[in-house]
């Protein structure tokens, strides 16, 4: 089941905990950046990046290079709508400009290498999950009323709701058109519809649960599987698709991304009580100001009684919206004496090393190589 070693617990898991929640040890121990990671398919991210460039440039521009594409001529007709040819490009470059680590696309990259596929196609899905990946970050953050985005104003907040929610729609969309740029990719935009499907039930459960302190683990998990982790999977299998394998090949390459996406989504949610505002590029106690309440809290409310601290600074946070910097300080003592963090730390790293065993049948390769350093790479995330 999703490749995943009962116990697997590696030393990261000792090396969490310093006296203010950060795992110091493993940071200085990290694996290569992403960087360095990621440096057997560059080239492909660039044109990656490139891809997106081109497909937000503004609709004029566009058009006329179709048509002169199609032989027609360049002579151009009445000029498009503003939003389509001014806001939408301007937009999209600004949230492209907000940077990103790529992973997902990264991954699909990797997995066809892994795959023996080296050709155009992995780029062209890989840009399609890209935007699919940005079109759930713009919705997002207008659901949350997130001000921040990496550090950066969110979008919503420079150009408003109304153009940022149809900023996603096109993103999406343009991820479909992407996708079928082959007449043979019906299996693939499938399994991306289903991704998007899962993702956006995903936020509708997490709406549901918005505000509620009483929030179960499972509950939790069903949330970030998803939200997150369907999305790395489909991601990695799309590679495995684009390649030579077999049966269970793709499907360890599915898990793979699975198990990488909820280790991903752990550490992410593990920040916002561990991280500093200016490393994070978000305000610390963003998840629980909106309403969020993740796998550390929910470990420590399950061991507090009905009555406890930790659960009355929950619940005022959660429905005022705002926290105290004593109570914020109060909790993360609460966290550490429980031993919560660490908790939710430990289960993201049973999730890495489910994601690298699901690599076993492979053979060796720098693909390969880079595909195991990532999970090592997602545990000392900082950011």
């Amino acid at each position: 089941m999703y490749c995943l070693r009962p116990g697997a617990l590696t030393l990261a898991a000792q090396l969490w905990s310093d006296s203010r929640g950060v795992n110091v040890a493993l940071k200085s121990s990290a694996p290569a950046d992403l960087e360095q990671i990621f440096e057997p398919i560059r080239r492909s991210l660039e044109a990656v990046e490139q891809a997106y460039a081109t497909y937000v440039r503004p609709a004029v521009e566009a058009d006329a290079a179709a048509l002169e594409a199609a032989g027609v001529g360049t002579a151009r007709g009445p000029r498009a709508v503003h939003v389509v040819d001014e806001v939408i490009p301007r937009m999209a470059r600004y949230i492209q400009a907000s940077g990103g680590k790529r992973v997902r696309p990264a991954l699909l990259l990797l997995a066809a290498r892994l795959a023996g596929y080296t050709g155009e196609r992995a780029v062209v899905y890989a840009s399609a999950v890209e935007f699919i990946h940005t079109a759930t970050l713009v919705h997002d953050d207008i659901i949350d009323e997130s001000e921040l985005r990496r550090g950066r104003l969110a979008a919503h907040s420079r150009w408003g709701n109304d153009k940022t929610v149809l900023l996603g729609d096109y993103l999406y969309i343009s991820s479909m058109k992407l996708a079928l740029t082959y007449d043979d990719a019906i299996p693939i935009v499938r399994l991306l519809c289903d991704v998007t499907r899962r993702m956006i039930e995903g936020e509708l459960y997490q709406l549901t649960k918005t505000g509620d302190v009483n929030i179960s683990e499972d509950e939790y998990f069903e949330i970030i599987r998803r939200k997150t982790a369907y999305l790395f999977g489909g991601s990695a299998e799309i590679g495995g698709m684009l390649g030579t394998t077999t049966d269970a090949q793709r499907a360890a390459l599915r898990d793979y991304g699975f198990n990488l996406g909820v280790a991903f989504q752990l550490v992410d949610d593990l920040l916002d009580y561990t991280a500093d505002q200016a490393t994070l590029g978000k305000p610390v106690g963003q998840d629980l100001r909106e309403g969020k309440v993740t796998l550390a809290l929910i470990r420590l409310l399950d061991r507090q009684a009905a009555d406890g601290r930790a659960r009355e600074i929950a619940r005022v946070a959660v429905e005022t919206g705002e926290i105290d910097m004593g109570d914020w300080r109060e909790l993360g003592v609460l966290l550490r004496e429980h031993r919560a963090t660490d908790y939710a730390y430990d289960r993201a790293v049973e999730h890495a090393a489910a994601a690298r065993d699901c690599l076993i049948g492979f053979p060796p390769s720098v693909e390969r190589d880079a595909l195991l350093a990532l999970p090592d790479y997602v545990l000392a995330r900082d950011r």
